[in-house]
């Protein structure tokens, strides 16, 4: 470290910049001027003599003098968090040395495949939050568009596990399932997991929230209780009750795959190769032993059609043996949204009415929940094959799994004001008289998303008809919700595009 330099006073801003380190000075700033720093370039802070590691951060400059004065360095809440002084300390900043794992990822994109060691860099890299969001674009860009081939899948899953926390809960079978998303409303985890904690099958069930869909698990238990538990919290809620519903996020399983996923987000980026490390890689870290993965299968889902939903399974089942997970994938129809509701609130409105029995429950939510849950309980070496539908039946039917349910939501910490249907709403009519033959699960799942779902929890769409429905002309196929003006509209431009209905003539069947 050049101790010649100036020292700067810290100062907190309060900017959530989401896993990248930023740090801003005033543009008058003597030092911005004397060593030739530019905005987004990466620099480096360290306190004077300390024997910590400098924080790697992006630059900003501002010129206003309310935000930074020139004699102070701004940091961002995550940087101000990672480096963890207090405000006022002096540092020094200078330029930063680029991460040397980069290298590989311009190897990467030039083509080439990467081995075991270049990928752990990168992974180590990312944890230690060496990477901007541009970095970190360019690698997963650089993934998708050349692809990582089986080894290197398996490489990056290793690299990622090592990054975090990885628990161990003793015990010789460990359940869990995912689904690798792309179906609107299939919500089968929040009725599988108490299915499976009731009958006393340990499911420490972490997700991810919402990467390109309208509602992850996570975003919608959170419409019912907390899912952000700390590895303490969750050790204790799980030994007690067999089963949770949790965000992996505050858990440090598998950190980089947060990250990641914060810049694949935006970019509704979810290449094969990444997409199956991320999954296996927090499924290892959570302890699981036995992993039901669901693939659904159709023209507007995320695998469209069986050829390619095989070549998945075989990546799946190649990585998780050669991890000691065992894998068991199925496929399951993709051809329209499940349930009825599509967005947090909406889902966990399905969800509930299927573990309370409800005649309103949707039955193809029920159905395959059921059908999922029944595989996962023959993972237990005591039950006969063939005999799981019947016992995950018998165990929703008796009211033991809303019981279970409500357990666990008490125990993670029940949400005491649950949110509320968008206020904005209007029904989306069909333009003629016919019997739905066919529904876009990404036009759905798009409507739902520009009306404000997943961050505004009770937006989103809710389907009054499925396939194989007739329908009069002017009756309602959904509704949209909204909480504010600007996402109804949004959401209801992209229905005057299309409604993503396809209305066959009156009678005829899929």
């Amino acid at each position: 470290m050049t101790t010649r330099l100036q020292t700067l006073k810290i100062r907190r801003v309060a900017i959530d910049t989401f896993h990248e380190n930023v740090v801003y000075l005033h543009r008058e700033c003597p030092l911005y001027r004397s060593e030739g720093f530019q905005a987004l370039a990466k620099v480096s802070v360290q306190v004077p003599d300390a024997a910590s590691e400098p924080l790697q951060a992006v630059l900003n400059v501002v010129g206003d003098g309310a935000i930074i004065a020139v004699d102070e360095i701004g940091l961002s809440e995550q940087a101000f968090e990672q480096l963890g002084v207090s405000e006022g300390t002096p540092v020094v900043i200078e330029h930063a040395a680029r991460a040397a794992s980069l290298a590989a990822v311009y190897r990467k994109i030039a083509g080439e495949r990467l081995s075991a060691d270049e990928l752990d860099a990168i992974a180590q890299d990312i944890a230690a939050n060496r990477y901007s969001k541009i970095e970190l674009t360019a690698f997963l860009v650089s993934c998708t568009q050349g692809g990582l081939d089986r080894d290197e899948v398996l490489d990056l899953t290793r690299a990622m596990v090592r990054t975090g926390r990885r628990l161990d809960w003793g015990e010789g079978v460990v359940v869990d399932k995912h689904c690798i998303g792309g179906i609107p409303g299939n919500r089968t985890s929040m009725i599988v997991v108490p299915i499976v904690a009731a009958h006393g099958m340990l499911f420490p069930k972490t997700s991810s929230r919402a990467i390109t869909s309208p509602a992850g698990t996570a975003d919608t238990m959170e419409v019912l209780a907390r899912v952000d538990l700390d590895p303490a919290g969750l050790h204790r809620l799980v030994r007690r009750h067999r089963g949770c519903i949790v965000w992996g996020g505050t858990s440090r399983l598998a950190p980089v795959d947060e990250v990641l996923i914060s810049v694949e987000r935006p970019l509704s980026m979810d290449s094969p190769g990444q997409m199956v490390a991320s999954i296996l890689s927090k499924k290892v870290a959570a302890g699981s032993t036995h992993l039901l993965i669901d693939i659904p299968v159709g023209p507007s889902a995320k695998v469209r059609d069986t050829v390619k939903a095989l070549a998945l399974r075989k990546l799946f089942e190649y990585v998780g043996d050669r991890l000691g997970l065992h894998v068991q994938v199925v496929l399951t129809d993709g051809t329209q949204p499940i349930g009825r509701g599509i967005g947090p609130l909406l889902e966990a409105r399905d969800v509930m009415r299927v573990l309370e029995n409800d005649p309103a429950a949707p039955r193809d939510l029920r159905e395959k929940s059921l059908q999922l849950a029944g595989r996962i309980l023959e993972y237990d070496p005591d039950m006969r094959g063939g005999a799981g539908f019947d016992i995950a039946r018998d165990i929703l039917d008796s009211g033991r799994a809303l019981e279970k349910m409500n357990a666990i939501i008490d125990a993670q910490g029940r949400e005491e004001d649950p949110p509320e249907l968008g206020r904005l709403q209007q029904a989306v009519a069909a333009p003629h008289a016919g019997v739905i033959t066919a529904i876009d699960n990404l036009k759905l799942a798009r409507i739902a998303r520009l009306a404000g779902a997943p961050l505004d929890k009770g937006a989103g769409v809710d389907l009054h008809v499925k396939c194989g429905d007739e329908v009069a002309q002017g009756d309602a196929l959904y509704t949209v919700y909204a909480a504010f003006h600007a996402d109804f509209r949004f959401a209801l431009d992209a229905v005057e595009e299309g409604t993503g209905y396809t209305i066959g003539r009156a009678g005829a069947r899929r």
